[in-house]
């Protein structure tokens, strides 16, 4: 069974349509590259998977129809989230912003936690101990008291992921995780990417605009132009196809 399935997604706002028909599925551990244009549709699309959006159509994760579910209700479904900007919070240090990852974990109700009750307790040292792990897995040992604002870029796209990886996810969803980052913190991205995909088996749809990264380490890409799919497949052949180098480019195939 596929981890998720998407048919015949459309999305459209007023007379604008920004997805058409559009449709895949990722399977276990698969690293899933979604690429395209500027405009293309892609994070509409992402939106649309973790219910930021409404589109049409219908969404499966697990066999499950997700289509009429809310955000919170797919997260804890077990879907979860890196943003373009890292939407961190600057003055918090790193580890209470991956803590904020588990808030779809928690069992105790709001009374028990303004009461702080032993409960509580019990519940925040659980929840402290699958961070630590978290940061010890991504690397952030020597900044996991730092405020996560004053870190350099790079540093706080990983704090962004391992944030999404503490919710305990089964699907990870990476928008544009690489944007503004040097190259060499593009390599440690990309390691840090591909331990979760052989480490942790977790599927992931990924977009992502450096190409060099997409055909080192994507399993399948799927492009979309202008809302609609222009090209699925093996990276080699995909990315090799005069239609997805004229979109690119501009110019005609």
């Amino acid at each position: 069974m596929a981890d998720l399935e998407v048919e015949n997604l459309s999305l459209r706002f007023g007379g604008l349509t920004v997805l058409e028909g559009l449709s895949f599925a990722i399977e276990p551990a698969e690293l899933f590259a979604l690429i395209g244009p500027n405009g293309a549709g892609k994070t509409s699309a992402l939106n649309c998977i973790n219910r930021i959006y409404r589109g049409e159509g219908r969404i499966r994760f697990r066999g499950r129809d997700i289509s009429h579910l809310s955000p919170r209700a797919v997260a804890r479904l077990g879907l979860a989230r890196t943003f373009q900007h890292v939407e961190l919070f600057p003055q918090m240090s790193v580890l209470d912003n991956i803590m904020t990852g588990r808030h779809a974990r928690l069992s105790t109700n709001p009374l028990q936690r303004m009461l702080f009750s032993p409960a509580v307790r019990r519940e925040e040292l659980v929840h402290r101990e699958a961070v630590e792990r978290i940061i010890e897995f991504v690397e952030l040992e020597g900044v996991r008291h730092a405020a996560a604002g004053a870190l350099p870029l790079g540093t706080q796209k990983i704090v962004g992921l391992a944030r999404a990886l503490a919710l305990e996810p089964s699907l990870l969803l990476l928008d544009e995780p690489s944007a503004g980052l040097t190259r060499d913190e593009r390599d440690d991205l990309a390691r840090f990417i591909l331990r979760i995909k052989h480490d942790l088996k977790l599927a992931m749809i990924w977009i992502e605009h450096d190409m060099q990264m997409v055909a080192d380490l994507a399993d399948r890409v799927h492009v979309l132009n202008s809302g609609r799919t222009l090209a699925s497949g093996e990276p080699a052949t995909v990315l090799n196809d005069p239609s997805v180098v004229a979109a690119y480019l501009g110019v005609r195939a």
